[in-house]
């Protein structure tokens, strides 16, 4: 009898298993409308829909029109990342966002982002040690930023009867060495929904 139970084991894991996982699973566009999304949440497609309009932004009213500056005429202005601030009341790295963002701005081929001195620590500790090294043996000094770059994400929920709405505020800024800001704008991202049983 225990061996035949021995024996069962493996075979009734295998079937728990298997009535567990998902059988219809696939792929979808990330920024497509079969994506999930839910009313209390940031959802990847919020953070791309911000990051678009934003970058938008920037390049209509100051990258194409080349109002931004370098302090080395040979190079494209120099990009820093400063604090993004997540003011709402979930847990989400704001990478989300900047990564975006980054990646829209640096395929223009008009500006440039350093990995050395952004807030919070370089994005590449090899870059920022070898410029160290170079700056101690005197083979050059670090380019600094010729902006940066600053926002925060706040929320603001409201319901009305089994009705839900939760907006997301996107805020973005930039600022060159002296402070004054040059560029900034701010999308919302607002989504309804029913109430749940239980919850917000």
């Amino acid at each position: 009898m225990y061996k035949t139970l021995l024996k069962l084991i493996p075979v009734v894991s295998v079937a728990i298993f298997a009535g567990c996982a998902t059988e219809n699973a696939h792929y979808v566009d990330p920024s497509g409308s079969q994506v999930v999304t839910t009313v209390g949440q940031i959802n990847i497609q919020d953070f791309a829909n911000a990051a678009g309009q934003m970058c938008n932004s920037l390049i209509a009213s100051q990258i194409d029109p080349a109002k931004l500056q370098s302090a080395d005429p040979n190079k494209p202005p120099l990009v820093a990342i400063s604090l993004i601030r997540n003011e709402t009341g979930q847990q989400f790295d704001t990478d989300m966002l900047i990564e975006k963002i980054r990646t829209s701005l640096f395929q223009t081929g008009k500006l440039r982002f350093t990995s050395t001195q952004n807030l919070g620590g370089a994005q590449d500790p090899l870059a920022a040690q070898r410029a160290q090294t170079d700056a101690f043996l005197e083979r050059g000094r670090a380019r600094a930023a010729d902006y940066t770059l600053a926002g925060k994400i706040i929320e603001d929920r409201t319901r009305a009867g089994n009705l839900r709405q939760a907006s997301f505020i996107f805020q973005l800024q930039l600022s060159d060495p002296a402070g004054e800001i040059v560029w900034q704008d701010e999308k919302t991202i607002s989504k309804q929904g029913t109430r749940p049983a239980v919850g917000f």
